[in-house]
């Protein structure tokens, strides 16, 4: 008799590459970084068994030191990420719909 493991529900099957790209159209989350990140690893996830592995290995390494590379692009907008309120950046120059803009 097992122990007790009939009653584990399996985990939920992640979203294809093609379905998260759907979602994050349709939520406006194509112009986010972080979640086109998410989207760029789910693409390499379903390309790992086709890839010799270093050139998986590379490509995830790649995408890594690409996602640390936003660590400053979340600084000051935690308002936008977390809060759903638009805050330009102090750094973007200029800023959008200023006289500048072009």
């Amino acid at each position: 008799m097992a122990s007790g493991s009939a009653n584990v529900p399996e985990p939920s099957p992640l979203p294809s590459s093609r379905e998260l790209a759907f979602y994050l159209d349709q939520r406006g989350g194509i112009g986010k970084p972080w979640l086109l990140q998410l989207l760029r690893l789910a693409k390499l996830k379903e390309s790992k068994d086709d890839l010799p592995p270093e050139e998986y290995l590379e490509r995830l390494q790649e995408a890594h030191a690409d996602l640390m590379r936003l660590g400053e692009f979340w600084k000051g907008r935690e308002q936008e990420v977390f809060g759903g309120r638009y805050q330009p950046s102090a750094v973007v120059e200029p800023l959008p719909g200023s006289p500048e803009d072009r």
